[in-house]
């Protein structure tokens, strides 16, 4: 950060880190066995597409370049629309280092691309033991995690578990510090 930055508020994203996003492969293990908070097999990118031939065609060539590499690893690939016209490139995994992977392969491709601002996040699906879902959500422009975890109701989210999940975790990822920046995401097709 310069300077002028400093004087001026503004601050630099953190960017695409590949570092950031994988600590969710040791993460899980701990929420498994401290936390009884299981690993669903689904993960997303969510992206906010381009109606140019050349976005289209980086996405094809991504999706079938995960869907070639998951023979080998046992991952499938869906995508979906969501209402606010944002793309889920949806991963299906027993293994979530494979997810991350194909993740990392996803948000890469987008970026050498020259799309790396049209992504949204990545959300990797959990449940706790009562089978109710907890999502992490890893926000690219910032490098950082935060748990999302809807309550019953429509629209409702447990601030409170969400807040006991970041102190359980401590510093196995690295969260987001500013609350106001954990934004649910409702209708998650994961």
């Amino acid at each position: 950060m310069g300077f002028f930055d400093a004087l001026l508020g503004k601050r630099k994203v953190a960017g695409i880190a590949p570092d950031r996003l994988f600590a969710i492969t040791t993460a899980t293990i701990t929420l498994e066995t401290a936390h009884n908070i299981k690993h669903r097999g689904r993960a997303a990118v969510v992206f906010q597409p381009l109606a140019t031939g050349a976005f289209e065609q980086i996405a094809s060539e991504v999706e079938e370049l995960v869907r070639s590499t998951g023979e080998e690893t046992g991952t499938t690939v869906s995508t979906t629309e969501d209402s606010y016209g944002y793309r889920w490139f949806v991963l299906h995994d027993d293994d979530i280092e494979d997810q991350a992977v194909g993740v990392n392969a996803v948000t890469d491709a987008l970026a050498v691309g020259g799309y790396n601002d049209r992504v949204l996040c990545a959300v990797f699906a959990f449940e706790d033991a009562k089978g109710a879902p907890v999502y992490f959500i890893y926000n690219y422009k910032r490098g950082t995690w935060y748990p999302f975890v809807p309550a019953d109701g429509q629209q409702q989210r447990s601030n409170e578990r969400e807040l006991q999940i970041k102190a359980q975790l401590g510093g196995e990822l690295p969260f987001e510090a500013e609350l106001e920046r954990w934004f649910p995401l409702w209708g998650t097709p994961i």
